[in-house]
């Protein structure tokens, strides 16, 4: 096994790198959470149920946990400059993959494409990480993750706005009931007309990835060098750790309740028959970024790791209750907080969802220093474990989906974000600071 040793830059020569990881960044952010955007989307034009729609983030998400490995293998043999490239090349073809999808409405070749997707995501991921932690001093590792967060989430606040300005310009009556009145003619005529609203948005997608792959293939960004480590490691070592082994737990939690809060948000919006659901995702997003924001100010001049995540939890389960037992009628909370702006109001359920954004926004900055501190030469095992977390994207979401169905409510189902929160406060009271299992 390798590790991989500090880049030897200048602040100046670390310009250039972080310019182009930080446009990773970004389509990390706008390919991720276009999936909100793109679930209510295809429930209506694929017809179908609440869980069977958030296969969506169980195609995608999942490509983290079943190509990490392989991946892992292919940028071992490519370098990580060249693993870049390859990754923008895949995400091109699932990028394509979405005209075949849209022309026949065809739910499995979507998910291919969304796993195909995240595939080349994960190749990304993998490569781009490091980066931000090796590129420049170890001091400033921390406002090097956070600008990379902000740029990311940022994504995510413009991708439902484009979305919603792409395809569902000029549908003033586009949700689940409005179709379902039309004749079964008239029906299949604006199933067609809708599915192929989504051609250009993905051949331009795929036309700026493949503008990426020579970005990066052309540009000067240095390799990583590694390291050997001594042979006779215990590869199972990682799991004496109880802080990394519970860490990569609340990093389950805490993705999948993201998740869920960003992906699932304009379902709701949907089933409630709002206007402009496609664009919900951004309200989450746009809390994200007031939390990112507040960490790169207050983390640690003014509050500690530890404390963010105390705090994080104790408001994360408080938006949970608020989601649950909130009216789905009354808009008095965006009313307060940003009706005066003129941009659209939320009932207030729906208002608790989009802050839960806020709420964990600073779950991930703080679990990944704290469950690594003192894991010495089992720092690269650690991580990959954390990385593995990203799974609770996958599977959360349809749990999500499966207690929505049985309940017959979307707003019944954000109990389990109560779970999610119960578990991160655990660890940010006792988790992290476990050092045996005895």
């Amino acid at each position: 096994m390798t590790i991989a040793t500090p880049l030897s830059t200048s602040n100046r020569s670390s310009i250039l790198p972080m310019t182009i990881v930080g446009i990773l960044f970004f389509i990390f952010g706008f390919v991720t959470w276009l999936n909100g955007s793109l679930i209510p989307f295809l429930q209506i034009i694929c017809d179908l149920n609440e869980f069977q729609a958030l296969l969506v983030t169980f195609a995608f998400y999942i490509a983290y946990t079943v190509m990490a490995l392989p991946m892992s293998y292919l940028l071992k043999r490519t370098g990580y400059k060249d693993g870049m490239a390859i990754g923008l090349a895949i995400m091109v073809v699932g990028a394509l993959l979405f005209i075949p999808a849209a022309m026949s409405a065809n739910f499995l070749v979507f998910l291919l494409a969304l796993f195909i997707l995240g595939t080349g995501l994960t190749i990304l991921q993998t490569a781009s990480n490091p980066y931000v932690v090796l590129i420049g001093p170890s001091e400033s590792a921390a406002m090097r993750i956070s600008i990379m967060g902000l740029i990311n989430k940022a994504a995510g606040v413009l991708v439902p706005i484009v979305f919603t300005a792409l395809v569902l310009s000029d549908l003033t009556s586009f949700n689940a009931e409005s179709i379902a009145q039309l004749s079964e003619k008239d029906r299949e005529v604006q199933i067609v007309e809708l599915s192929s609203r989504l051609v250009m948005p993905y051949l331009f997608m795929a036309a700026a990835l493949c503008g990426l792959v020579a970005l990066v293939k052309l540009s000067s960004l240095p390799e990583i060098e590694f390291e050997e480590e001594d042979k006779a490691e215990d590869k199972l070592g990682i799991m004496q750790f109880p802080q990394v082994v519970l860490g990569s737990v609340a990093i389950f939690a805490y993705v999948g309740i993201e998740v869920i809060a960003g992906d699932t948000i304009g379902l709701y919006g949907s089933s409630l028959d709002l206007e402009n659901f496609a664009s919900f995702t951004s309200y989450t997003m746009m809390f994200m970024v007031v939390g990112y924001i507040i960490g790169v100010i207050c983390i640690p001049k003014y509050f500690s790791q530890e404390t963010a995540l105390i705090s994080s939890a104790i408001a994360g389960g408080l938006c949970t209750l608020g989601a649950v037992f909130g009216s789905e009628t009354s808009h008095l909370i965006s009313d307060i907080l940003w009706g005066w702006t003129g941009i659209q109001t939320l009932p207030n359920s729906l208002t608790f969802v989009a802050m839960m954004g806020l709420a964990h926004a600073l779950v991930w900055p703080a679990v990944w220093p704290l469950a690594l501190q003192g894991l010495g030469r089992y720092t690269a095992q650690g991580s990959a474990l954390l990385i593995m977390g990203i799974s609770g994207g996958a599977i959360l979401p349809l749990a999500f989906g499966a207690i929505a169905d049985g309940a017959g409510s979307l707003q019944i189902a954000y109990v389990l974000g109560f779970a999610c929160y119960a578990f991160i406060f655990f660890y940010a009271i006792k988790g992290h600071k476990m050092r045996s299992w005895k």
